[in-house]
Formats: C-alpha cells, sequence, structure tokens
C-alpha cells in the first residue's frame, strides 16, 4: 500500500470536475510577465511552464480533494499535456517529454523498495521482528513505547510505503497489545491504548524522515535537491548521514515524552508481552523464506552504506535485492508483477517527478523564486532558511496527505530559499526531514497516521492537541540537535 493511498475506488466527479476547473481557468490565463533580468534556462519556454504549472496545480488540487486515486490523477496529467503537445514540437515529442519521469534512477529505488516491503511482509520477517520487540522489551508500558521505536528502526530501511509498515506491520500488533491490556476504545482507552496509539503513530513519522526508503515520496524531495542547480545529490546515504543523529535522539526521547503526556493509567505490561510470546511460538521455526529475506535485507544495506566503494546507484542495489528473492524462489514473478502497490507508486510518482522537472526547466520555478525574494530576503541567510522550514512545517495543515504537501511545495520553497541566499544543503535536510515529521499535526496527515485514529482511541480534538505538542518537540529535537550536527558535517 502507498503511503497515500486511497483505499476506494469510486469516482467522485463534482470534486473531479472543480480540479479540470481549476486546471482550464488556469491554463487559459496569461502567463504573468517576467520580472526584469531573470533569467530563464537555456530554451525554456515559459508559456509552455505556466500550462505544465496550470495541469500540476489541478493534480494537487486532485490530491487534496481526492476524486480518483493518485495513479490515475497523475496520468490524466501526462495525457492533457502530451495530447495537447504543451512539451514538444509535434505529438510524438511531447508524448516522449511527458513519460521521461518513468526513466528517473529515484522512481526505480522506490518501485524496487517496495517490491522488497512485498516480500518483507509476505515473508512473516517484518510481523517477527515487530513481535521479537515486544517480546525482549515488553515488561513495561515504557518498554512496550520503546519496542515500537526499535521495530520502526528496523523495518524503516526496508519498508518504502510507512502505510504498510505503520499500518500494515505494526498498527495491528500494537492494537492487539492493547486490547491484551485490557484497553480498548469502549472501555479504559487511557489504560494503555491512547498512549501507544500515539507513540506508534508519531514514530512512524520519525522513521520515514530518517531514510529516504522510509516513505514513498522521500524520492521527490531527493529529486528536487538534484534539479536545484546546486550540485547537491540527497541520496541513500547522505540522507540517513544527516538524519541519523536527530532520528536516534527522537526514537529515544518520543516515548518517554509521549508517556509524561499522556500519563497512561498501566505501567506493568507483562499480559502483552505473554501476547507476544504467545504469536511467535505460533508462527514457530523461522523459515527458509525468512531467513533468505533478512539476508537480502542485510545485504542492501551494507550495498546502500557503502555506496562510494563500489559506485552502483541505490536503485540498482534494490533491484539486485529483488533478484536474489526471485532467483531463490523466496518470491514469485506473479509477487512481482502483481505487487499494485509498487506499480501504482512508479505511475505516480514517475509523473510527478516529471512536471517537477517541467517547471524547473520552463522557467516557472526560477520565476516563482524571483517573484517572491522580496519576502524573505533581509533576515539573513539562516534565519531565512528556519522561517521557510517554519513555514512549510505547518503548512501541513491544510494537506490531507505527505506526497501533496512535498509535491506541491518542496521545489518551489527550495528555489526560494537558494535565491534569498539560504544555505542550499541546510535546507534541502530541513525539507526532507521536515516533510514527515510535519505529518504529526493532523490525524488525516496519511496513511499509518489514518490507520492508527481509526482503531478509534484517541479523540480527533486530542489528536490535535497532542499533535501540535509533538511538532514542538520535533522542531526542539531536529533543530536543538540536528542545526548543530549539520553544522559539524559542514552543511551551513
Amino acid at each position: 500500500m502507498t503511503a497515500e493511498s486511497k483505499t476506494e475506488e469510486e469516482i467522485h466527479y463534482p470534486k473531479l470536475g472543480i480540479c479540470l476547473l481549476v486546471g482550464m481557468i488556469l491554463w487559459w490565463t496569461p502567463a504573468p510577465k517576467l520580472p526584469e533580468g531573470l533569467e530563464l534556462p537555456d530554451g525554456a519556454n515559459f508559456t509552455a511552464g505556466w500550462q505544465v504549472f496550470a495541469v500540476f496545480a489541478a493534480t494537487i488540487l486532485s490530491f487534496i480533494l481526492r476524486p480518483i486515486n493518485m495513479g490515475p490523477a497523475v496520468l490524466l496529467a501526462l495525457i492533457i499535456l502530451a495530447a495537447t503537445s504543451t512539451l514538444g514540437e509535434d505529438g510524438k515529442a511531447s508524448f516522449q517529454a511527458a513519460m521521461a519521469g518513468y526513466g528517473n534512477t529515484t522512481v526505480w529505488l522506490v518501485v524496487g523498495a517496495f517490491l522488497i516491503a512485498g516480500a518483507m511482509i509476505r515473508s512473516g520477517l517484518g510481523h517477527r521482528i515487530a513481535l521479537n520487540c515486544v517480546s525482549k522489551f515488553g515488561k513495561t508500558t515504557l518498554g512496550l513505547g520503546y519496542a515500537t521505536a526499535v521495530a520502526e528502526f528496523i523495518l524503516g530501511p526496508a519498508i518504502p510505503s510507512n502505510t504498510a509498515r505503520g499500518g500494515g506491520v505494526m498498527a495491528p500488533i500494537v492494537n492487539s497489545l492493547a486490547r491484551a491490556l485490557g484497553s480498548t476504545p469502549e472501555n479504559h482507552p487511557k489504560r494503555a491504548g491512547e498512549y501507544l496509539m500515539l507513540n506508534g503513530s508519531h514514530l512512524n513519522l520519525v522513521t520515514a524522515a530518517m531514510f529516504l526508503t522510509g516513505m514513498a515520496a522521500n524520492g521527490l524531495v531527493a529529486e528536487a535537491a538534484s534539479n536545484s542547480g546546486q550540485g547537491i545529490e540527497f541520496g541513500w546515504m547522505t540522507w540517513v548521514k544527516g538524519s541519523i543523529v536527530p532520528g536516534l535522539v527522537s526514537l529515544l526521547l518520543l516515548p518517554w515524552f509521549l508517556l509524561k503526556v499522556l500519563k497512561p493509567e498501566l505501567h506493568d505490561t507483562k499480559a502483552a508481552q505473554d501476547e507476544a510470546n504467545e504469536q511467535l511460538a505460533k508462527r514457530g521455526k523461522w523459515s527458509m523464506g525468512e531467513k533468505i529475506m533478512l539476508g537480502v535485507f542485510i545485504l542492501m544495506l551494507v550495498l546502500w552504506a557503502t555506496g562510494k566503494m563500489h559506485g552502483m546507484h541505490t536503485g540498482v542495489v534494490a533491484l539486485i535485492g529483488v533478484m536474489i528473492l526471485v532467483l531463490t524462489g523466496t518470491e514469485k514473478w506473479e509477487d512481482i508483477t502483481g505487487n499494485k502497490e509498487a506499480w501504482d507508486a512508479m505511475v505516480w510518482l514517475g509523473g510527478m517527478v516529471c512536471m517537477a522537472g517541467l517547471l524547473k526547466d520552463y522557467g516557472f520555478i526560477a520565476w516563482f523564486a524571483e517573484t517572491m525574494k522580496g519576502e524573505v530576503t533581509g533576515m539573513g541567510a539562516l534565519a531565512t532558511a528556519l522561517t521557510l522550514a517554519l513555514i512549510y512545517f505547518y503548512s501541513m495543515y491544510g494537506f490531507s496527505m505527505l506526497t501533496g504537501h512535498i509535491t506541491a511545495m518542496v521545489a518551489a520553497f527550495l528555489a526560494l530559499a537558494v535565491t534569498a541566499g539560504a544555505p542550499a544543503m541546510l535546507m534541502v535536510a530541513l525539507l526532507a526531514y521536515f516533510s514527515n515529521l510535519c505529518g504529526c499535526l493532523t490525524n488525516y496527515s496519511s496513511g499509518p497516521v489514518v490507520i492508527y485514529s481509526g482503531f478509534g482511541y484517541v479523540p480527533m480534538g486530542r489528536w490535535f492537541k497532542i499533535g501540535f505538542i509533538v511538532s514542538i518537540f520535533h522542531l526542539a529535537v531536529w533543530l536543538g540537535v540536528g542545526l548543530p550536527y549539520w553544522k559539524f558535517l559542514g552543511w551551513w
């Protein structure tokens, strides 16, 4: 399941009509006049760039209103651009340009990681890892909080759908543990269930922030960094190098912090530990598939971490893992072709990468940055970066999915920051990590948050209140610890 997938298949035609109408109005609105002295990229056609923006804006609106799934929404956008010959001198050239995103290396990294994630879940390895963490650490309520943190940290690099990781693996286990402790949404939710649900939800967002492969749309941030013109390659190892210190501090402190804020009534959770041990006993001995899956997982982590030594792209490493699973019989080819989440992610991610690149190539991003530069100049480089990062973080209140938020704002905010003199590498890091952490604010920000909230242990108003408190925690950790650490790395 993708991080932001839409479970129902019904098409909401009035909402779809609104999206199309907004796109048409923008399309037929004359392109604004370019500021004096603005240099567009070589060969840029700003009129075509404005038309790409019209289609892009309508697509983002569809992510917010959700009249159809993300995949067909993006595919419809590409078809419109290709059919109108917006992107080339003739229909063939326009179609080739519209399909360019599907050859992007980051897109294939995400697809490969999704295929690995499917094997991780089908083999039962993810479930076994989570249960073992509970078995080892789950004697107390705080111990259960840390068991969730350890399981999320282990699974984070290999399962790029934070919905599959949080909602498919962790949330059902967390819910069963709460019930084993006599805490249900109807009876004694504050006994343990409220804490376990909020803890699981917010930890999922931390591990999504820690790894390029922690959430499907993280690739869009990496691609925006690559296209920024600053020579930045924010790949798998660079991403984790910047996140590992503030991320580990978050994982260490957040379960304790939430325990102090929420004050669950129960502290002895031996019943939950017994439940985990019982489920482990039912699983029995390790299967050959689990052993091979664990070996592939470790191999990929080693290859991702040593990329500069062997020179293989992170996407190639993910596909090597996939092929090992196929050639050993751990995964059948039917499992690969039938992984609808992977191929759905390829459709929407490849299309969005294409449109984001076109906005840059045709000069729209340069126009936006130059137009808005006056609003942020004069504050100093660091102050500019932090101000834009905070605006970006709290603007998540207006979005119903992390992917829509990232797609709509990352490239524009990065270009604006660079134009205004903010440190480029620092801004990429802030946008990369805040793109996931900002999901703490609401109960509708991403798939796993919706699932944890949907269990009903936490009323919506309380979810928002705790979410705002957690946002202050994230800012304290990722700026208080992260900024000095990134200074040490030479990022600003």
